[in-house]
C-alpha cells in the first residue's frame, strides 16, 4: 500500500437478501483528501462506511488498511448515557492511562470549538442537535487520521451546520462523509464519490467540490445517452439484416451475426444502466385560487413554555410567494407552521385566512403516517387506485411513480427508511390540491436525486410555500424571502441567505437592513457610504488588534497555572473561540469592503 494511501477496497460486494448493492466496487482513499460520499437512497452509502470502519465484512472482496491507522466512525445516530456529564461522555473515549494535562487541554479546546463551554452539563438535558454536537466532539478528541462520518449534519441546526463546516475546512485528518446537503458538500469536499449503478463499475469518482462533480456527472451522463442512441442505430440494422434470414454458410455471416447479438447485449447493458436515472414523479397539485391575500399574518406573539418566542411578526402569503424559515433549534420554527396551520393559537395577533383555504402540512416527525399500516394501505386507503390530478392510477404505477417496488407493497411503513418515508408522506400530500404548502423539513432523510425534483417540483407549484429547512441550497434555490427567528422574541426577514450571511458576518445579531448608498439613475451606487468608508479605514487596525487578542489567550492558555485550572481552562477555550470567531468576521467584512471599493473605483 502506498504511503499516502490509508484505506483501499478490492473488488467488494455486498448483498442483502437477494438485492446486491454494489458489486465489485474498487476505491481507495488517500490522506488530505476530504470525500463526499453520496448516492441514492439504498445504493450501500452508510453499509460501506460500516465496512470501511470494520464493523460489516464484505460478502466478497478485501480491505486493506495502512498499518497503525487511528480511524474512528460517527455512525447517524449515538448512544449516550443519561447519567453522565458532557466531560465523563468525552473522557470515556480516551485510553485510561492518558489523562494528562496535555490531553485534558486538547479535550477541552476541541469541546469549546464545537459550542461546549461548560463540562459539567449533564447529557440528559441536550437536545438532539446537541447530541450530535457531543458525538462530534468525541470523535475529534481521538485525533483520527481517517474519519468516517454518516449524515454528521443531520438534527443539527444551521448554527451547528456553520460550526462543523468551520471545523471540517481545514482538517489536519482525512474524512469520508455521507451527505445530501449540497451546500455542505461544496464547501468542505475535495473529492466526490457517488455510488449508483448508473455507472459501468459502480461509482463516479471526481476530483474537486461538488459544484465541479455535477458538471463531470453530466458530462458522463450525457455520453451515455449518446452511446445508448449509436448502439441502438447500430442494432437495428443489425436485426435488419438478420431477418432478411442471411445463410451462414461464410465466415464473414458466422461473424456478423455474433456481432449483432453483442451489439443486444451491449445495448441491453446500456439501457439497463441508464434507466438507473429514472426519479420520483413528484408534482404538487395547486387549486388554481388567484386571491392575492391567501394567509395574513398580523403581529404575531407566541411563548411556549414561559419563553417568548416572537413577537410583532407580520407578513402575507400570496400565490407564487415562499417564505423561507431559519433559526436555531428550538427557535419556535415549527410552531409558527402550526400556527399558521390553526393547530396552536398566538398569544396576540391574529391569522386571517382566505374563505375556504386549502392548507397542506408536511410534518417532519411523520406523525402523519401510521406505523403500523402496509405501504400499500397508506398509498392508496381505498380500493386499489388513487385519484392524481383527476386521472385514476393503480396502486402498483403510483407506487412506481414514487420508487417504490411492487413486493415493498405488503410491507408495514416501520420497515421503510427515513428517505423512502419522507416519499411516502410526499406521495400522500401529492394527493391533496392545495392554496398553501407548510413544509417542516421536507428535505431530511431523501437522497439528492429526489431532493433535486423536489425543489424543481416547488418551484413550479403555484400556489404559496412556508418551508423550514436547514438545507442552504434549497432555501436559496426556491424562496423569495427568509425569516430568521432567533428564539428570543424577534423576527427578521432577509432577501436571500447572502443578505442573511453578510449581516450575521458584520453583527452577532442579524439586522435586515443594509448599508444604503446613493444610487445614479442607472440603479447603480455611484460611492461607498459614509459609514462603510470609515469602517474600511479603520478595519485593518481593528483586524491587528483581535489577532493580538488571539494571541495573548493562547499563550495563556499554555500558561501551568492556567493548565491546573479546570474551571480556568473552560473559561479561556471559550474566550479564545469568541476572540477567533471575531478574527474571522473582520477579514470577511474587510474582504467585502475592498471588493465594494474596486468596484466603486471600476
Amino acid at each position: 500500500m502506498s504511503s499516502n494511501l490509508l484505506i483501499n477496497c478490492q473488488s467488494i460486494t455486498k448483498s442483502y437478501s437477494t438485492a446486491p448493492l454494489f458489486s465489485d466496487l474498487n476505491l481507495g482513499f488517500c490522506s488530505e483528501e476530504r470525500t463526499g460520499l453520496i448516492g441514492p437512497n439504498g445504493s450501500g452509502k452508510s453499509t460501506l462506511l460500516k465496512i470501511l470502519a470494520g464493523l460489516e465484512t464484505p460478502d466478497s472482496g478485501e480491505v486493506t488498511c495502512k498499518r497503525g491507522i487511528r480511524l474512528v466512525y460517527l455512525a447517524q445516530s449515538e448512544n449516550f448515557l443519561q447519567d453522565q456529564t458532557v466531560e465523563q461522555a468525552l473522557l470515556e473515549v480516551l485510553p485510561q492511562n492518558n489523562h494528562d494535562q496535555n490531553t485534558l487541554f486538547k479535550m477541552m479546546k476541541t469541546a469549546g470549538r464545537m459550542g461546549f463551554f461548560s463540562l459539567d452539563k449533564s447529557v440528559s438535558s441536550l437536545s438532539g442537535g446537541w447530541l450530535k454536537r457531543l458525538a462530534m466532539t468525541r470523535a475529534l478528541i481521538q485525533e483520527p487520521d481517517l474519519l468516517l462520518l454518516d449524515e454528521p449534519t443531520n438534527h443539527l441546526d444551521l448554527e451547528g451546520i456553520l460550526q462543523l463546516e468551520k471545523v471540517l475546512a481545514n482538517p489536519d485528518f482525512a474524512f469520508i462523509l455521507v451527505s445530501h446537503d449540497r451546500a455542505f458538500l461544496e464547501n468542505v469536499t475535495n473529492r466526490i464519490v457517488e455510488l449508483n449503478k448508473l455507472y459501468p463499475k459502480g461509482c463516479l469518482r471526481v476530483e474537486g467540490n461538488y459544484s465541479f462533480f455535477l458538471e463531470k456527472r453530466q458530462e458522463f451522463i450525457s455520453s451515455q445517452e449518446r452511446l445508448e442512441q449509436t448502439l441502438a442505430n447500430k442494432t437495428r440494422t443489425e436485426i435488419e439484416w438478420l431477418r432478411r434470414g442471411p445463410k451462414a454458410r461464410s465466415t464473414k455471416a458466422k461473424h456478423r451475426i455474433n456481432t449483432a447479438y453483442m451489439l443486444q447485449d451491449e445495448l441491453g447493458e446500456v439501457r439497463s444502466r441508464n434507466i438507473q436515472k429514472k426519479v420520483a414523479g413528484i408534482e404538487f397539485s395547486g387549486t388554481g385560487r388567484k386571491t392575492r391575500n391567501l394567509l395574513r399574518a398580523e403581529n404575531l406573539s407566541l411563548r411556549r413554555q414561559g419563553n417568548l418566542l416572537f413577537e410583532n411578526l407580520s407578513f402575507v402569503l400570496s400565490p407564487g410567494s415562499c417564505l423561507g424559515i431559519m433559526g436555531q433549534n428550538g427557535a419556535g420554527k415549527s410552531s409558527l407552521l402550526r400556527l399558521l396551520a390553526g393547530e396552536l393559537q398566538p398569544d396576540q395577533g391574529s391569522v386571517q385566512r382566505a374563505d375556504g383555504l386549502r392548507i397542506v402540512f408536511f410534518d417532519q416527525s411523520r406523525g402523519q403516517l401510521d406505523q403500523d399500516q402496509t405501504l400499500k394501505e397508506a398509498l392508496c386507503p381505498s380500493a386499489d387506485q388513487v385519484f392524481f390530478q383527476e386521472r385514476p392510477l393503480h396502486v402498483v404505477s403510483w407506487a412506481r411513480r414514487m420508487l417504490f417496488k411492487p413486493e415493498q407493497l405488503p410491507l408495514p411503513v416501520s420497515r421503510l427508511s427515513g428517505g423512502e418515508q419522507s416519499r411516502l408522506l410526499i406521495a400522500r400530500l401529492m394527493l391533496e390540491p392545495a392554496d398553501i404548502l407548510l413544509l417542516d423539513e421536507p428535505t431530511n432523510d431523501i437522497d439528492i436525486p429526489t431532493l433535486e425534483i423536489l425543489e424543481q417540483s416547488l418551484s413550479e407549484f403555484p400556489g404559496a410555500i412556508v418551508l423550514i429547512s436547514h438545507d442552504r441550497m434549497f432555501l436559496d434555490t426556491l424562496c423569495d424571502n427568509l425569516l430568521f427567528l432567533d428564539g428570543q422574541g424577534k423576527g427578521t426577514f432577509f432577501a436571500d441567505y447572502a443578505q442573511y450571511t453578510r449581516s450575521t458576518a458584520h453583527d452577532d445579531k442579524p439586522e435586515a437592513t443594509e448599508p444604503k448608498t446613493s444610487k445614479s439613475k442607472s440603479g447603480k451606487a455611484n460611492k461607498m457610504s459614509y459609514k462603510d468608508k470609515r469602517e474600511f479605514e479603520s478595519i485593518e487596525r481593528d483586524i491587528e488588534l483581535a489577532e493580538i487578542e488571539v494571541f495573548r489567550l493562547q499563550k495563556e492558555m499554555e500558561n501551568p497555572e492556567a493548565l491546573s485550572d479546570g474551571k480556568r481552562l473552560v473559561n479561556l477555550c471559550a474566550e479564545l473561540e469568541q476572540a477567533e470567531t471575531k478574527v474571522s468576521r473582520l477579514y470577511a467584512r474587510w474582504e467585502e469592503l475592498e471588493n465594494l471599493e474596486n468596484q466603486f473605483k471600476g
